[in-house]
């Protein structure tokens, strides 16, 4: 598998987390009517820091392909 497509690929997987882990926050925050506790309301951080760099690396693999080709 290509470097890329892993990232990608790794990059899909992070977002499902972080899109797991926000719907429980809510969830939490409907259920017991206030503020969750403090590591359900930051548990979207990590996922979300990995997001950034991937995204970031996905977001410049264009521009550093065209740059190799010339």
């Amino acid at each position: 598998m290509n470097t890329s497509a892993g990232i990608r690929r790794f990059h899909r997987g992070i977002s499902i987390v972080f899109t797991l882990t926000v719907v429980a926050n809510f969830v939490t925050m409907a259920r017991r009517g206030g503020s969750p506790p403090s590591w359900i309301t930051y548990a979207p951080l990590p996922p979300l820091g990995l997001l950034l760099f991937t995204g970031l690396y996905l977001f410049a693999l264009p521009h550093i392909s065209r740059v190799r080709k010339r």
